[in-house]
């Protein structure tokens, strides 16, 4: 409708001076009206000029002054000829009209104000409404009132954009439509000759590429990873698969494959590995690391244990036999815990708390090659534990592991790897500090000085295996084994500027992230 009366009007007339009254007359939404402009002049119909007013319009309040009246009026005529106590009149309006009508009245001397409050006049014209009223309805007022009424903040300015409008080189009074593809039925009419069609525009920018992206999370690992092995580390084996049956926890149930609940978690059983997780037994992960069963880390509270298949019976039973030894009355130098080991925790199924299940496995498989070779390990998997979800924890995240194997290894040795590895992510400044780990001693945790923070940060943990750990696998008595770990999510959060892990790791990660974040410069000169 707005464009057949847009050319329609031009092929008797010159110009449309306004394209607001135009509206008006013609019964036509602006809005509507200046989208066709727009539409017509890309096609060079017409040639519009912009026209720009200022123009005053009501707030709110002064929308309600103009129906209602002005707040001083509307207090001048609840004060009866006689008088009125100020609480009295203070009840029969709203606080807000009160406090305005009592400044305003007694401002233009209408009423006397104390704690009686009476008439000076007996009538008063609301000048205020009738202001707010003309400018309603479009009409002008001077200068002074104007100021006044934006003063109270009555009225507030708005900007009015419109339109001129002239013929174009390409006018004319009905659009003809512009063909966008060549048909065979325009080839077999023979309409073609007569078809105007669409110009393409070839400086038109055509929608992204899709394509894949890396997690900022793979990035940071493949580059540890080739740290590891440009220190001449061999990867360990961590992909231990298995069909995925369901893990107790607490309370209520989750599908799914993704560990995000403290409680319980259930797996549908599936054959592909995208859905399954790696899955240990109780003994790798906690009895032949020398971790007592009454350890709290052993309780459901802490670990993730498996319901279907429960348990397991595949371990080498003459080196169980020796770890159970070790555990009930130690050997090799120590008093062992003093307790009755029991094969059924051993034989429990889980989803490993930590790699180094994986390197204590490792571990043994080179005890039983003969003659001991020395060897360096390492790590970078995901591990699971039944712990809170926080913006710094997750119930399933990555750990790092680096392990050295050799004879007569020493703490100093441990210290010295740990700068030189350290080093090449670029935390030079190291401190250690004694720490607690039940297949460790001695141990330390790890502190590196962040620049950015201004202080000490602890970004890993690390020590000598124990000797109850290593005899019973049959290593060689002097064999010396160090280790350290730390976790994947950490660095990556400080390098990527990332504060929640949530946003990192798990179900509302931003794919706008994966898409954007940089390389991964660890280890890179």
């Amino acid at each position: 409708m707005a464009e057949e009366a847009i050319l329609g009007f031009l092929e008797n007339h010159d110009e449309i001076a306004d394209s607001g009254e135009f509206a008006a007359v013609h019964g036509i939404d602006h809005n509507e009206v200046v989208n066709v402009i727009k539409s017509l002049h890309g096609f060079r119909y017409i040639d519009p000029q912009d026209i720009k007013r200022e123009t005053w319009v009501l707030t709110e309040e002064g929308k309600t002054y103009a129906i209602a009246g002005s707040p001083e009026v509307q207090l001048f005529l609840a004060v009866p000829p006689e008088g009125i106590s100020r609480d009295e009149l203070q009840k029969r309006l709203d606080p807000s009209v009160f406090k305005i009508g009592c400044a305003q009245a007694g401002k233009n001397k209408w009423v006397e104000m104390g704690k009686h409050i009476s008439r000076k006049v007996q009538h008063v014209d609301d000048k205020v409404k009738d202001m707010l009223t003309r400018i309603k309805d479009g009409q002008d007022i001077d200068a002074d009132n104007i100021k006044a009424l934006r003063a109270r903040k009555l009225i507030i300015p708005q900007t009015w954009k419109g339109y001129s409008v002239k013929r174009g080189p390409n006018y004319a009074p009905k659009r003809k439509k512009a063909a966008t593809d060549l048909t065979r039925e325009n080839l077999q009419r023979g309409d073609w000759k007569d078809l105007e069609f669409k110009e393409y525009n070839f400086s038109a920018k055509g929608p992204p590429a899709g394509g894949g992206h890396i997690h900022p999370l793979l990035k940071v690992r493949q580059q540890l990873k080739n740290i590891f092995l440009y220190m001449g580390f061999e990867e360990m084996p961590t992909n231990n698969l298995r069909k995925a049956g369901s893990i107790v926890g607490q309370h209520a149930s989750i599908p799914g494959f993704s560990v995000l609940s403290r409680h319980r978690l259930k797996v549908e059983r599936v054959y592909s590995t995208q859905y399954t997780f790696s899955l240990n037994k109780s003994f790798w992960n906690f009895d032949a690391l020398f971790q007592p069963q009454q350890h709290p880390a052993r309780d459901s509270h802490d670990t993730f244990f498996l319901k279907a298949p429960s348990i397991t019976r595949e371990l080498p039973e003459d080196y169980v036999e020796r770890v159970k030894r070790v555990h009930e009355s130690g050997g090799y130098q120590s008093r062992g815990y003093g307790y009755e080991w029991k094969r059924d925790e051993a034989n429990k199924n889980l989803l490993r708390t930590h790699t180094t299940a994986v390197s204590g496995r490792m571990l043994y498989l080179l005890a039983q090659k003969k003659p001991f070779e020395p060897k360096k390990y390492f790590s970078i998997d995901r591990v699971f534990r039944n712990e809170a979800v926080d913006r710094t924890h997750l119930a399933e995240f990555h750990q790092i592991e680096g392990v050295v194997c050799d004879r007569g290894l020493t703490l100093g040795d441990l210290i010295g790897v740990l700068h030189d590895f350290f080093s090449r992510i670029g935390m030079s400044k190291l401190r250690f500090k004694p720490a607690y780990n039940p297949y460790t001693e001695p141990s330390m945790e790890i502190f590196s000085y962040h620049e950015g923070l201004g202080k000490w940060v602890e970004i890993g943990n690390s020590g000598m295996f124990r000797p109850e750990m290593l005899l019973p696998m049959g290593l060689p008595e002097d064999v010396r084994i160090i280790a350290w770990g730390l976790s994947l999510e950490r660095p990556t959060m400080i390098l990527y500027g990332i504060d929640n892990i949530r946003d990192l790791f798990g179900h509302k990660v931003d794919l706008g992230l994966i898409k954007r974040n940089p390389i991964c410069r660890l280890g890179i000169d």
